[in-house]
């Protein structure tokens, strides 16, 4: 059992806010966590599921020491006087509750806003044929198709990651890397902060060049392999 203990959340947890700050800072450079957009999340206790996350509203190119927040499996504040919680809370705690998931990282990118928006009506974004592919966890060739399912922004939380949760157990079409919220962001996880940070890299690439090559064909067409 993890103690709540005596010492602020950025003192107890140094590295892991360190790590998180660094992520923040780096995603919003490459204009992924614009603002006081995006959420991110690493599991520091398994039994009983505790995440350290950023806290609400908070900008995140420049977190503090004092910018996360303890939660549990259901998303409350383990500690009194903390700072309030993502009202995306909930979304994190369903991802961290799957077998060999560490950390949720969001973003707001544009190419990530732009098609999520673009591609709703069929469901889903595809993406097959590119190299940088290998990039996402278990994939070893260019030749394998993501389809990145795209959420309607419904702005209900619970609802949504009751959802999530159904797909997420859906045994025929497994949610695999991440997911779109319509005219939000992405979504995505890894084993540990470090697999969760390179699938963001690697998405928010593939998003930018699926978003270019539609803007240099001049229509919505399915991007081709290549």
């Amino acid at each position: 059992m993890l103690s709540t203990g005596t010492h602020p959340v950025g003192v107890r947890f140094a590295t892991q806010v360190r790590r998180l700050q660094q992520i923040g800072a780096e995603f919003h450079a490459r204009g992924w966590s614009l603002g006081t957009s995006s959420n991110y999340s690493t599991v520091v206790n398994r039994e009983p599921l505790q995440l350290l996350l950023t806290a609400s509203g908070k900008d995140k190119g420049r977190l503090g020491d004092d910018d996360f927040v303890l939660v549990d499996d259901k998303g409350r504040s383990v500690e009194a006087d903390a700072p309030r919680p993502s009202a995306e809370t909930l979304l994190h705690c369903v991802l961290a509750r799957q077998p060999g998931v560490g950390a949720v990282l969001h973003t707001h990118s544009i190419w990530g806003t732009v098609l999520s928006d673009v591609f709703h009506s069929r469901g889903h974004l595809p993406i097959e044929g590119y190299e940088m592919l290998k990039g996402l966890a278990g994939v070893a060739t260019h030749e394998y198709r993501a389809e990145i399912e795209i959420f309607e922004n419904t702005q209900d939380i619970p609802s949504l990651a009751a959802n999530l949760e159904r797909r997420l157990d859906d045994a025929e079409r497994p949610l695999r890397h991440g997911f779109l919220i319509r005219r939000h962001g992405l979504y995505t996880w890894g084993r540990d902060l470090e697999e969760a940070r390179r699938h963001v890299e690697v998405l928010e690439f593939l998003f930018e060049v699926v978003g270019r090559t539609l803007s240099v064909a001049g229509s919505t067409i399915e991007p081709h392999s290549h």
